[in-house]
């Protein structure tokens, strides 16, 4: 037989979690497996009573994942500040000591990396996955020895904890593929087989979770959303499964061939990076998912995308960022997780602080995407729009773009702090960040998604990470009704609604040309388009550029976007103390707009891509172990 116990040790042991409150002196997690005094006194203690119990559970919602930069004392890896979605062509990193830049953009990561660096993008051992797993199975297998616990709530919370494995294990699927597959907590001393799973038994075995999940839980949290929100409930659960199976049916492991033909070869004839053939069945199931999430959505009411009070661009952006960032009355969020509870400085020095560095900058290719204000393609061929890409002029008189475009990037003209952003080059917010490609306008325009206007700006929110929200399922259900049964007009119809909360007209009445009620390939581009405007930095777009194996996107170069003053000033700051207002008493109002290909730093997949990329390595020391696990192809 072989061995699982070694890599089960590695992962496992030496994890103890403090709760707090009245239990203080508790040791929950791990700390179940030492030996003497024994193991069932300790589990004894914790399932003994109600209280603890529940803390013991609420610590394991504590290991959820949570995407942007953290203390990497709270979670181990993190790739060094850097955020995985800065792989897509939306965002680039100009931070040269993250790990975006050390392993990916430089061409350098291998195998061997997932031994050691926590540079890597998603651990296969860190990342707290396993041990939210079989903390999970760890309450599962003894609530119900809970003596002062009704049944009923016995069950709820086994159904959450159900939900916590299936999003852990999906964590981790999006990255690696089919996975060993715990069933149970499993002792530390034993002995056990569990190889590798194929991606079909591992999409089963988190779906079947799922389905167990949703027939216990309730369809929303009601009266305790105030007190419980971030807890999962059926809607989560049936959300989630809806993504899990999008990602699934899409080409990377659904396709007649498999994406990467480098060796090692035994994942691709074990199926465990793919399926083995196209199955347009699986599209199916993902369509049906959705039918069933919103039959009961019509059914129970409760969530609905966030809408706008009024109708101007600043109406628009505020239920926007009410649907993403705020947790107070969100009725959007299915599932949302953070790792403290309002804003504080810890939080900030690892996020707010390192986006100085440069680490989170948009492309020019990402502003291109979102279309203007009506909801009408962005294009540079229309000479008042390209007079000034962003605003009718720059006091921010009149915003002319989608307004999710200035709730995430923040464009010269828009409005910032007490003033608007002066991002041309030599302007007081950027005097030369763009000019030498570094810190945070190296492209010409800033990170705003998350950041806002700083520190500041954050004070008193509770930072929690969107992991899934309604208007994702819209999306979803929009792609399933185009692969499922080419229906396109059901699937614009989908797209429209999220497209409607920011006052965007008809995503086919604006893009006549394109005949999207009748070319499929055309509407797909649209579908990740309207994804990535929507979902930006919510780990969306490098995902879609993966599971739809878009080499092409993954090669092409990406460019910034200089802005000149065009009043004659030259790149001089119009205002401060070495400003030329006295010269030129009317601030800018004229730009001349130059795109520049980004080169510092030059990503090695814009020549030198291989498909092998769109899954990361297994760490060769769990290979090694020979319990069942193979590596993923092209990685040695």
């Amino acid at each position: 037989m072989k061995h699982f116990s070694k890599w089960f040790i590695a992962i496992f042991i030496g994890i103890t979690v403090i709760s707090t409150s009245c239990v203080d002196q508790i040791r929950f997690g791990d700390s179940f497996l030492e030996k003497a005094p024994g193991v069932a006194t300790t589990q004894d203690t914790i399932f003994g009573k109600a209280e603890y119990a529940r803390a013991f559970l609420w610590n394991t919602y504590s290991k959820l994942y949570y995407g942007l930069a953290t203390n990497w004392n709270q979670v181990d890896g993190k790739m060094n500040t850097g955020m995985f979605e800065v792989m897509s062509d939306c965002w680039h990193s100009h931070n040269s000591w993250d790990g975006i830049n050390r392993q990916y953009y430089s061409g350098s990561y291998k195998a061997s990396d997932e031994d050691g660096a926590d540079d890597t993008r998603f651990g296969y051992t860190k990342e707290n996955c396993w041990q939210a797993i079989r903390a999970s199975w760890i309450f599962i297998e003894n609530v119900n020895r809970v003596p002062d616990m009704e049944e009923a709530e016995k069950n709820r919370l086994a159904a959450e904890a159900k939900v916590i494995i299936a999003s852990r294990y999906f964590d981790l699927f999006r990255h690696y593929g089919g996975l060993p597959l715990l069933t149970q907590s499993y002792e530390v001393e034993g002995n056990y087989d569990l190889p590798r799973a194929t991606v079909d038994a591992t999409v089963k075995f988190m779906t079947n979770l799922l389905d167990e999940a949703a027939n216990t839980l309730p369809w929303d949290l009601g009266e305790e959303e105030a007190n419980w929100q971030g807890r999962f409930t059926k809607a989560a659960a049936m959300g989630l499964k809806c993504k899990i199976l999008l990602f699934a049916a899409s080409p990377l492991f659904n396709d007649n061939e498999p994406y990467c033909t480098e060796e090692p070869q035994e994942a691709v004839t074990s199926h465990q990076v793919w399926y083995g053939a196209y199955k347009p069945e699986l599209w199916t199931e993902c369509l049906q998912a959705c039918e069933a999430f919103f039959r009961e959505l019509n059914l129970n009411g409760h969530y609905a995308l966030v809408q706008a009070t009024g109708t101007t661009s600043q109406d628009y952006r505020t239920a926007y960022n009410t649907a993403y960032f705020i947790r107070q009355d969100n009725t959007e969020l299915l599932i949302s997780t953070r790792i403290i509870g309002k804003y504080n400085w810890d939080w900030w020095y690892y996020w707010g602080e390192w986006v100085g560095f440069g680490g989170y900058t948009p492309t020019k290719e990402y502003m291109e995407m979102f279309p203007l204000a009506d909801g009408s393609p962005f294009s540079w061929s229309n000479a008042a729009v390209a007079s000034n890409p962003f605003f009718t002029d720059n006091d921010n008189k009149k915003p002319v773009r989608d307004p999710r475009l200035y709730e995430t990037m923040l464009v010269n003209g828009a409005a910032f702090g007490d003033h608007a952003a002066e991002l041309w080059l030599g302007g007081r917010d950027n005097v030369n960040s763009t000019e030498k490609e570094t810190g945070s306008y190296a492209t010409g325009f800033g990170l705003y998604k998350f950041y806002k206007e700083g520190n500041g700006s954050l004070a008193g929110n509770y930072l929690e990470w969107p992991y899934l929200r309604l208007a994702e399922i819209y999306l979803i259900y929009a792609e399933a009704l185009v692969k499922a049964n080419n229906n396109l007009q059901g699937a614009i119809d989908q797209i429209d609604i999220v497209r409607e909360r920011v006052g965007l007209k008809g995503l086919a009445e604006c893009n006549p040309s394109k005949l999207l009620t009748s070319n499929a390939d055309a509407l797909m581009e649209e579908i990740l388009r309207e994804r990535a405007c929507e979902l930006g930095l919510e780990d969306v777009r490098l995902f879609d550029m993966t599971r739809n194996k878009r080499a092409d996107l993954f090669k092409k170069p990406l460019h910034g976007l200089k802005i000149y003053r065009n009043d004659g000033g030259g790149n001089v700051p119009w205002s401060g103390s070495t400003g030329n207002s006295a010269q030129f008493p009317q601030k800018p109002s004229k730009f001349v707009y130059e795109e520049f290909a980004l080169s510092n730093t030059a990503r090695s997949w814009w020549t030198n891509f291989s498909p092998k990329w769109y899954l990361s390595a297994f760490p060769p020391s769990e290979v090694n172990k020979h319990y069942g696990l193979t590596q993923n192809p092209g990685w040695k």
